[in-house]
């Protein structure tokens, strides 16, 4: 089921008003109606794959119950691999099959010999890369001695399928979230208007900024090969602010669907367009996954300790694994690479940590040193996008060879006016509200109710009168 689908908008109010009906009994009755809802909106889209779902929760659940039950060092490896083992094996076969059988094949005709592959036509479950994850942090922790696992099956199938961040996160820890099963929620009118201004707020990325800029994104990707230097240029950035609007939207609807119903997710995206170097943009893009890989990968494998030679061995593992994440395609793996080359001279020179607050903290506008750093990075960033939005390696080269050329003098692809008008109306919100959780949360409370109120309908409007077809979240892939 799509956020921004009719379905879900009458799902929503739904399970809202059953959930608050259910606050009088005990707490058990809410989360058994998150759990029937979760499998309502997940089973929404391939009911199939919910035996998926239900299988992780079922195995992580009895490996933390073993693990509580047994001191021993050797048995209780022995879980921790045994959950480490079903979890990433289900998302290689779902995701990663085809990709391993076609590179074997490749490797051996390069060398002469003929090979006959055995591919399976294989459907990727939506958001498989994200609850594997999730699930896989509660065993870890629990191992860890972090956590102390739950007893409880229905919280921790609560826990496991919540809807609000189920498909594409944030990637919760248990630590954080499944605290929050085990405690009576009351009903806080500023939580869930808090929620509903968020929402709003992601909305607008999704089908404004996200959706708009896609029909344009999409044309000039798929016909590069005959457009102007600054067409792909524009494309480039376009496809920067596509898949920012479409990520963060996505996230931005599902913290506040969470806090309707009583919940507080992490923030998944703080304004990272506004980072001044490589280093800072990966601590506020999509952080949930950035500190997923920092505490179980990172720091596992050394951190920061150690030798240069071993930090930057661990660097790259990062930015590799972190675009084989995102799928079953060398361009992400290049796309991660190219991210820690971008990255590897901040470590080298220790500067990586330089930039750990915000931007013109107290401040309107910045200073020109940190707007052309602001640029330098946006740059890089819409260079590396390249990389991850085309189908093959060589479309991503071609591409941005052909961004070099004298055309870049010519007039871009035509663009509907009103788009640049919303990106610059979505870039000003973002930056008077870069302090915040997200850019509306508490913007516009100094002002009279009646101008919030004009605010909102405006944004509500838009929404309305701009959006086209319901598109699906590009995240849904991963």
């Amino acid at each position: 089921m799509l956020f921004n689908s009719i379905d879900f908008a009458m799902f929503l109010p739904i399970v809202f008003v059953l959930y608050w009906l259910l606050a009088k009994y005990p707490l058990r009755a809410q989360n058994i109606l998150l759990v029937l809802a979760s499998y309502i909106f997940y089973g929404w889209w391939d009911w199939r794959f919910l035996s998926l779902i239900l299988f992780s929760t079922v195995v992580d659940y009895g490996i933390g119950v073993y693990l509580d039950k047994t001191s021993d060092a050797k048995k209780r490896k022995y879980l921790l691999w045994a959950s480490i083992g079903v979890n990433i094996g289900l998302l290689m076969f779902f995701k990663y099959f085809n990709f391993f059988v076609d590179n074997f094949v490749t490797a051996f005709t390069f060398f002469g010999a003929e090979i006959k592959p055995t591919s399976l036509n294989i459907i990727l479950p939506v958001g498989i890369s994200f609850y594997t994850f999730q699930t896989l942090s509660y065993t870890i922790d629990v191992y860890k001695k972090k956590l102390k696992p739950t007893h409880d099956f229905i919280q921790f199938s609560a826990f496991v399928s919540f809807f609000p961040q189920l498909v594409a996160g944030p990637i919760e820890r248990a630590t954080r979230l499944l605290p929050q099963f085990k405690v009576k929620r009351e009903f806080n009118k500023l939580q869930a208007a808090d929620g509903m201004r968020q929402i709003l707020w992601g909305l607008f990325k999704k089908i404004i900024i996200a959706d708009i800029c896609a029909k344009y994104v999409n044309v000039i990707f798929e016909n590069y090969e005959t457009m102007s230097a600054s067409s792909l240029i524009l494309g480039a950035v376009l496809f920067a602010f596509q898949i920012y609007g479409d990520f963060s939207g996505y996230s931005d609807i599902g913290i506040g669907t969470a806090r309707l119903f009583g919940f507080n997710l992490m923030q998944n995206f703080a304004f990272p367009y506004f980072s001044r170097d490589i280093a800072e943009f990966w601590r506020r893009w999509h952080i949930s996954l950035s500190t997923w890989f920092r505490d179980y990968v990172y720091i596992p494998l050394g951190g920061s300790k150690g030798s240069k030679l071993f930090q930057i061995r661990n660097v790259l593992i990062i930015f590799l694994v972190s675009g084989f994440w995102h799928g079953a395609n060398w361009t992400f793996i290049v796309w991660g690479a190219l991210n820690a080359v971008l990255f590897l001279p901040l470590l080298i020179r220790k500067r990586n940590r330089k930039h750990k607050d915000i931007v013109a903290k107290n401040k309107i506008l910045p200073h020109w040193i940190d707007l052309v750093k602001i640029l330098k990075t946006f740059v890089l960033t819409c260079i590396a996008w390249v990389f991850f939005r085309s189908d093959t390696i060589s479309d991503a080269y071609n591409y941005l060879v052909n961004m070099i050329d004298v055309s870049v003098l010519d007039a871009p692809i035509e663009i509907q006016t009103y788009l640049y008008v919303f990106l610059v109306f979505f870039i000003c919100i973002e930056w008077i509200g870069r302090r915040q959780q997200y850019a509306i949360e508490t913007t516009l409370f100094k002002y009279p109710r009646f101008l919030r109120w004009s605010f909102y309908y405006l944004i509500t409007m838009v929404i309305f009168l701009y959006g086209g077809e319901t598109q699906t979240f590009i995240y849904f892939q991963f």
